[in-house]
């Protein structure tokens, strides 16, 4: 099964373009921010609630400074970012206002809001909780964010935004059913500290959405991979000490 919080980001997508495609440019821009703002409050708050689930708070630290130094040595936001820019350029070159104009549009709206609502770390991590313990609270949060922005790019980019719900629901999905197959390898305290990690993730994003303060997030993924692998190590240890 793909996942319920998958599902429901996938509705809100087509719902949110089909709005503003319907609406145009009718929804202000104070609309806009005094939601995204109320919606980073929610982030706040459960990026607190998940942190709360680890036993040992030196395992969530060393996996961000650990994956935090990982990420900016492989410039993974950067990366992304860079995909962006480089299918932004894709689909506007030559660009032209003959019969092949309302393709390009079409296209342009289709990746990058594809991008937008698949990249990150937002998509990564309610994924691998649908999948790891059938929590969707994350994926339903991404959902208003997703809800919103999709009103708000179909407004100024046109119905190729409604596709990208396809995206969603390719990749969330996958991510979902991986994480699945991966709960076999991971005990419950690995789950339980890459959850409180991404509880900071979390605390990351709602920072950005309050445009309190933009953190490199996206460099900051490879802590969820780590966590699990400190905190087995962790477990190891006592047991090896025992043998010995």
């Amino acid at each position: 099964m793909i996942g319920i919080g998958t599902i429901i980001n996938t509705v809100a997508v087509v719902i949110g373009g089909t709005l503003g495609t319907l609406l145009g440019a009718r929804l202000s821009e104070r609309i806009r921010e005094t939601v995204m703002h109320g919606l980073g409050l929610v982030v706040l708050i459960l990026g607190v609630q998940l942190s709360f689930e680890t036993t040992g708070i030196l395992i969530v630290l060393g996996s961000i400074l650990l994956g935090g130094i990982l990420g900016e040595l492989l410039q993974i936001e950067g990366q992304l970012n860079g995909i962006g820019r480089w299918l932004e350029k894709k689909t506007t070159r030559n660009r032209t206002n003959g019969p092949g104009a309302g393709s390009t549009r079409f296209s342009q709206a289709f990746l990058t809001s594809s991008l937008v609502f698949c990249v990150g770390p937002m998509a990564i991590l309610g994924s691998f909780q649908d999948g790891l313990d059938g929590k969707y609270e994350t994926l339903v949060i991404k959902s208003a964010l997703d809800f919103f922005a999709a009103m708000a790019f179909a407004s100024t980019m046109g119905p190729g935004v409604i596709s990208s719900a396809l995206t969603v629901l390719a990749y969330q999905g996958a991510l979902t059913l991986g994480a699945r197959w991966a709960s076999v390898l991971l005990t419950d305290p690995m789950i339980a500290e890459m959850t409180a990690t991404g509880g900071v993730l979390m605390l990351a994003i709602g920072f950005g959405l309050l445009e309190i303060r933009r953190i490199r997030t996206g460099n900051l993924l490879p802590a969820l991979a780590i966590a699990p692998i400190i905190a087995a190590v962790v477990a190891w240890l006592p047991s090896l000490w025992t043998a010995q």
